[in-house]
């Protein structure tokens, strides 16, 4: 099982609206707005490191509220 964890920059009072489409991603384990230099920080896990980022992080990047993310894969 690979784990990652996305760092997600939402684009001004979208925060709560984008956790809600990123909490309905099935690779996703755990997702909170947080406060910071990134609005929410998303734990997501699945079989593959290509899976992860395709499924979750690619898809994350898409959507329109979302201005920029740094995807770091969990060595362990």
């Amino acid at each position: 099982m690979v784990r990652a964890f996305i760092m997600v920059k939402a684009d001004t009072g979208h925060a709560e609206e984008l956790l809600e489409r990123i909490r309905g991603l099935e690779q996703v384990v755990e997702a909170n707005v947080v406060a910071g230099d990134f609005d929410v920080i998303v734990e997501a896990a699945d079989e593959e490191v290509y899976d992860v980022i395709n499924a979750v992080a690619t898809r994350i990047r898409s959507f329109d509220e979302v201005s920029d993310t740094k995807t770091y894969v969990c060595l362990e």
